[in-house]
Formats: structure tokens, sequence, C-alpha cells
């Protein structure tokens, strides 16, 4: 068992997101105000917390929501996960995973142009709205047997 680390949304696509202090989740829509919110399979994107401390050791600055990533969680293996794969969040809201990892702003990432890597294809994770409900930082995550 996880928690959520941090909840981030933008409000138009190509910006990056900024940290809140909860989200709503909307049942086969997203994020409730992000911009990435729709009728399709990527309605929720999840990257692990100790995947962005790699990345603050060559960037120290990095803030949550600048790889794009709604939600970060802290605890969980999502490595581990698999398509289909269904997480639960304390008891409430339960996401989908859809998909594992994607192509990087067509070779524009900033992060990558800085770093060298960027973490988003390979650890990604991106997911549709399965039940909604309020998430906020601190709220158990885990995977659904």
């Amino acid at each position: 068992m996880g928690y959520i680390e941090a909840v981030c949304i933008s409000r138009e696509k190509g910006e990056l997101k900024m940290a809140v202090q909860e989200i709503a989740l909307k049942a086969d829509w997203g994020i409730e105000g992000d911009a990435h919110a729709g009728d399709w399979h990527r309605q929720v994107s999840l990257l692990a917390g100790e995947s962005v401390d790699r990345m603050r050791l060559k960037m120290p600055e990095l803030a949550h929501g600048m790889f794009a990533e709604n939600m970060v969680t802290r605890g969980i293996d999502l490595s581990a996960l698999k398509v289909g794969d269904r997480l639960e969040i304390a008891g409430n809201a339960v996401l989908e995973i859809t998909q594992i990892g994607k192509e990087c702003h067509n070779g524009a990432c900033p992060i990558q142009a800085a770093t060298g890597e960027c973490i988003m294809p390979t650890e990604g994770l991106f997911c549709i709205v399965k039940r909604g409900g309020t998430v906020r930082p601190g709220m158990a995550v885990g995977l659904m047997a």
C-alpha cells in the first residue's frame, strides 16, 4: 500500500501542471478542471515519487507537475503494474491503467533537454477513472484484488 504524495492539474494543454490541495475525479471523464479530462484513454497520469526523486538528483528544482503528471504516488511500485490493473484510492476512487509510457513532446521535452532523460516515456502510467471521488495528498493508494 502506498499513498498519494501530490495532485496536479493544468487548465490548458501544453502548460506545466501545478500542485493543488485536492482534485475531483469524475467517472469516465478524468479530473474536473484539468485540460486532459475527456472521453479518451489518458484521463489521468501517474508518476512515482521515487522516480521524481531520482530526477531531482540532476535537477533539484523540479516541482510536482513538471512532467505533466496528475498524481505522484509514494510507496507503491508503479513499474509492476500492467494495463488493466486497477488502483483504489482511500477506499473511494478507482483508476484503471490503460497505457504505460508515452512519447515525450515530439522530442522537445525541456526536462529531457536539461537532464538527458525524461521519465514519462518509460515510467508514466495513464488511466481512466472507473469510480470518481475527491483525492488529496496523504490518501492511501493500492492495487485492487
